[in-house]
């Protein structure tokens, strides 16, 4: 009991921080983009990956956590597709709308649920799926505005949406098949991740922005921001990977969707963002879908964890079997066994 109430304390742990990071540095960048003029998204979050791996590499030899080989083609593989996913969220927004940047964003959690169903078998209950749905909804009604669509950006956001949803399958995956925590995971697949996109992110921006990041004026404030966003992405990769091993890749992109509701709020009473009727009735509703897929998550473990106990009650029965038997001349024999100290 006492193992599982701290499992359940570390979830909520990874979950608020999760939660805290990435809305700060929402913030953060948006001052630094739009306020700073600073428009290099790409190449930014390959500094953040960098930094990130540093800092992980620093707590390693400082023996905060141990380093776990993992199969090099395995992290391979796994940090370039990470990063690949990241540079095809940031061309589809390029290329798209902001609403349709968003609906991709949404069609996320449906496309996990189709492949984990798929390829993993995994049930999702009917509750479950109306909680998404409902979520989905209401999420959409707070960000979704116009939906403007053309060839290019509606493959460069399929290949996003592929890429994201399989990258964070097997984050899920690795973590529990080989046994490695989010830590040692990241530690080993960030430099890939920071390499892909220290080359692909300069083009990429320039591609978008018409501006070179290395002819980028850097002022003194402008430097601070971009030190203090690399700062908190370091909390926001670390949790994020923490968020996929305790849960799921589902649970995950549900948080995503909170984070978004409260960036749409913060943007308005601390940015003076115009706000509406239509955002405030969206958010309420994906508050709404976000609280039943909670409580139906959290009524399917309790359920799961009951079978368990019953499950593990009828295996100690059975091996309740005494060690002291008589044999046919009524003389005691002791059963033999592999845990015996004797």
């Amino acid at each position: 009991m006492g193992e599982m109430t701290g499992f359940q304390l570390g979830v909520i742990g990874a979950l608020f921080l999760s939660v805290a990071s990435s809305v700060s540095i929402v913030i953060c960048n948006k001052a630094l983009m739009s306020n700073l003029g600073f428009p290099f998204a790409t190449t930014l979050t390959s500094w953040h990956l960098m930094v990130t791996f540093c800092t992980l590499h620093a707590a390693r030899r400082l023996n905060f956590f141990e380093s776990k080989s993992i199969d090099m083609k395995t992290v391979m593989l796994f940090g370039i597709l990470n990063g690949i996913s990241i540079g095809l969220l940031n061309l589809s927004l390029g290329f798209n709308s902001i609403g349709f940047y968003q609906m991709t964003k949404l069609a996320i959690i449906p496309f996990t649920v189709l492949l984990e169903t798929l390829f993993l078998k995994k049930q999702f209950s009917q509750k479950i799926k109306f909680s998404l749905f409902l979520l989905l909804v209401g999420v959409g009604i707070a960000s979704v505005t116009d939906l403007q669509l053309n060839f290019v950006g509606t493959i460069l956001s399929l290949l996003a949406i592929i890429t994201t949803c399989v990258g964070q399958i097997l984050t899920n995956t690795i973590q529990k098949r080989l046994n490695v925590s989010s830590t040692q995971l990241l530690y080993q697949s960030a430099p890939f991740q920071a390499a892909i996109l220290f080359v692909s992110g300069p083009l990429v921006d320039q591609f978008l922005t018409k501006q070179n990041v290395f002819a980028h004026k850097y002022s003194s404030i402008v430097l601070v921001f971009i030190i203090l966003s690399c700062l908190i992405a370091v909390s926001v990769n670390f949790s994020t990977f923490l968020v996929i091993g305790k849960t799921s890749p589902v649970t995950y992109q549900v948080l995503g969707h909170l984070k978004t509701c409260l960036v749409l709020g913060f943007g308005y009473t601390l940015l003076h963002d115009p706000f509406t009727y239509r955002n405030i009735i969206g958010i309420l509703v994906a508050i709404f879908g976000m609280g039943l897929y909670s409580y139906f998550c959290l009524q399917e473990n309790k359920k799961k964890q009951a079978g368990d106990l019953s499950l593990g009650s009828q295996i100690k029965d059975k091996d309740g079997i005494p060690l002291l038997s008589i044999d046919k001349d009524g003389h005691e024999v002791k059963k033999s066994t592999k845990n015996s100290l004797v």
